[in-house]
């Protein structure tokens, strides 16, 4: 009879464990996908807006892992994630070419901008010439803070510098300082600095530690930031959960989707602009080309 009653809550200690050890039942009941998306979409509040609506329509929830876009193409590659979310528009191509990636579609666009100190040390404000003012910034070797963390928009800074003629690496740890962090902690250290950066325009709105910083340099059409969402390919990776992801992409660049993207302000501003219709008036779809 006492062997019994161990053997017992024995028993009930083992199913005790394996209950703790299994999934709940919610976990096992949810629907979700992972997305690999940028910092620009994730601390602006953009994703946090959009999945709280595309669950509510769905119940599927989407997780998201926001890093560079470098890394999150990096990341999807090896078959972590289900939908990538990014901006860099050859690097995208590049992926899908290499049958990484299917479907991909324009979502939504805005703009880099060149920030710095009201100062203006390199004198760049009002210019709407992006490798001009990057010229500048060099010949007066004033002070730049760049991610160096291969995101979409270091990806862009890079193309900026080539445009210019100036190799910024051969000043690196002096007037250039790459820090390697995100566009936030970047920004943070521009403004500490008194230097100037690259940013996304929703970014720099979203941006509370602005101090005396302040939008130098826009307007140029090679400072558009277009941002396209793609599948990951199921042919290279078959865990990839290609009906949630699917129900995501037509969601985000169908009517609901765009409308939201279009509704989603801080302080009045409008962040980001949607163009899954791929209107003609949409820039940044434009070629790498300036008017002369």
């Amino acid at each position: 009879m006492h062997r019994g009653l161990h053997l017992l809550l024995g028993g009930f200690a083992l199913l005790g464990l394996a209950i703790a050890l299994s999934p709940t039942l919610a976990e096992q009941d949810e629907r979700f996908l992972l997305l690999q998306s940028t910092t620009s979409t994730q601390n602006t509040g953009l994703l946090d807006d959009l999945i709280a609506r595309f669950k509510a329509k769905t119940g599927i929830n989407v997780r998201v892992v926001a890093v560079g876009t470098g890394q999150a193409l990096w990341n999807a590659r090896n078959g972590d994630g289900d939908v990538l979310l990014v901006h860099a528009r050859d690097r995208e191509d590049a992926f899908l070419a290499a049958g990484y990636g299917i479907e991909r579609r324009d979502v939504m666009y805005n703009d880099f901008v060149f920030v710095g100190p009201s100062a203006d040390p390199a004198g760049i404000r009002g210019s709407k010439d992006a490798a001009a003012a990057l010229r500048a910034v060099a010949a007066q070797t004033a002070a730049f803070a760049s991610r160096g963390d291969d995101s979409g928009t270091h990806t862009k800074e890079r193309e900026l510098w080539a445009d210019a003629g100036v190799d910024p690496s051969q000043a690196s740890g002096s007037w250039y300082r790459e820090t390697g962090t995100g566009m936030g902690a970047t920004l943070n250290t521009a403004v500490a600095m008194q230097a100037y950066a690259l940013t996304d325009r929703g970014t720099w709105i979203s941006f509370r530690n602005k101090r005396d910083h302040e939008i130098l340099v826009e307007g140029d059409p090679l400072l558009a930031n277009p941002y396209g969402v793609m599948l990951v390919s199921p042919v290279r990776h078959p865990h990839v959960k290609q009906a949630e992801g699917r129900a995501f992409i037509r969601w985000l660049t169908g009517s609901a989707g765009q409308a939201a993207i279009a509704a989603f302000r801080i302080d009045g501003q409008q962040l980001f602009f949607p163009n899954a219709g791929g209107s003609p008036e949409n820039p940044p779809t434009a070629s790498r080309t300036r008017d002369r």
